[in-house]
């Protein structure tokens, strides 16, 4: 059993530490990272999971992009940790953490992922939309938080000021 609760100033480090171990030496190469720079997470949107007894067992973030005039959140990362995966500890912090989105007003999120594993969360390709390079088109993916959403969205995903 976890305990979802808003990340707060204090888990940051903690999360960081958790996102080193679960992702590639270098995971701030990406580009997606370019798109973070110098922008806070979303507010109210970021959730860590604990156990019983407040050990750190996965966390999610959320940033804010612009693709054209429209705003998304760009999911990312989510990580479970290792000695906890298999649990479906990170779909429970997606589809609560898309809950509050859509609950804020939030009509899109997006990611870059794999969409064998996000489709099933209503994820899909965005054919239309593209990242910074060096990302592979393929694992541009989102999910309409209210009907339509994505209709007419098209271009470069950019960073918000």
């Amino acid at each position: 059993m976890y305990h979802l609760t808003q990340e707060a100033p204090p888990d940051w480090w903690e999360v960081e530490a958790l996102y080193d171990l679960c992702f590639a030496p270098g995971r701030e190469a990406l580009s997606s990272y370019r798109l973070r720079d110098g922008v806070p997470p979303q507010a109210g949107l970021s959730h860590v999971a604990r156990d019983a007894d407040g050990i750190l067992a996965g966390a999610i973030r959320y940033w804010p992009v612009r693709i054209g005039t429209h705003l998304a959140l760009l999911l990312g990362p989510v990580a479970v940790h290792p000695t906890r995966q298999g649990e479906g500890l990170g779909g429970e912090l997606i589809e609560t953490s898309l809950e509050v989105a859509a609950q804020s007003g939030w009509a899109r999120v997006m990611l870059v992922g794999d969409a064998p594993y996000y489709s099933r969360f209503g994820f899909a390709p965005l054919h239309h939309v593209h990242m910074p390079p060096p990302t592979n088109p393929d694992r541009v993916l989102g999910r309409a938080l209210t009907a339509g959403a994505w209709d007419a969205v098209t271009g470069d995903v950019t960073r918000v000021h």
